[in-house]
């Protein structure tokens, strides 16, 4: 499989996993004002969980951007990203329904911590697959920040237990730290 089949077949499923995302948003029945406000926690946790998918689907085109070619352990790599993405619009679900319950919080930090190992693995094949020398190793230098990121996840997670809104605040935090452009390829690739 070439490297644009494998970008092309991620874009396809991000797209269908924020396509399901949005079917999780329930039409209401009624045209006042109070049936949006039923939906207001479900709408914020399909903001974060839309902002975290182009978060990925954005880092995603860049790491591959700076790759020349992908091989077996690459494929199985980014299946198992794609297997953590997917999980996010029933996270997303769960929470929204339950107005950001502990549990559910919890849950969706989970699926946050896996989606970001399984991209730190998918990074290190590639890297292993180009060499320690390679534009993408020297792109992504000691990535700081996502393990950071990791290590929010890891600390929301039980954090959810004592507030769940604290814990929704360190998934804002990390979406925010990546909402800030990360030239780190840009600038090695050109």
């Amino acid at each position: 499989m070439t490297k644009g089949r494998m970008e092309a077949f991620s874009d396809g499923v991000i797209a269908i996993i924020i396509t399901i995302l949005v079917l999780e948003l329930e039409i209401p029945h009624s045209a006042g004002s109070e049936a949006l406000r039923h939906l207001f926690p479900k709408f914020l946790c399909y903001l974060l969980s839309f902002v975290y998918l182009g978060i990925y689907w954005n880092n995603h085109h860049h790491l591959l951007h700076a790759s020349k070619q992908v091989n077996g352990r690459v494929l199985w790599a980014n299946l198992h990203l794609l297997f953590w993405l997917s999980l996010i619009p029933f996270a997303t679900g769960w929470m929204g329904e339950n107005n950001f319950a502990p549990l559910p919080v919890a849950f969706y930090g989970g699926i946050l911590l896996g989606a970001a190992i399984a991209y730190f693995v998918l990074a290190h094949v590639l890297i292993s697959l180009h060499g320690r020398d390679s534009t993408l190793a020297r792109a992504l230098g000691r990535d700081v920040k996502g393990k950071l990121s990791m290590a929010a996840y890891a600390v929301a997670i039980p954090l959810a237990f004592v507030s769940a809104w604290l814990a929704n605040g360190l998934y804002i935090l990390v979406a925010v730290l990546w909402l800030i452009p990360d030239r780190r390829i840009e600038r090695v690739v050109e």
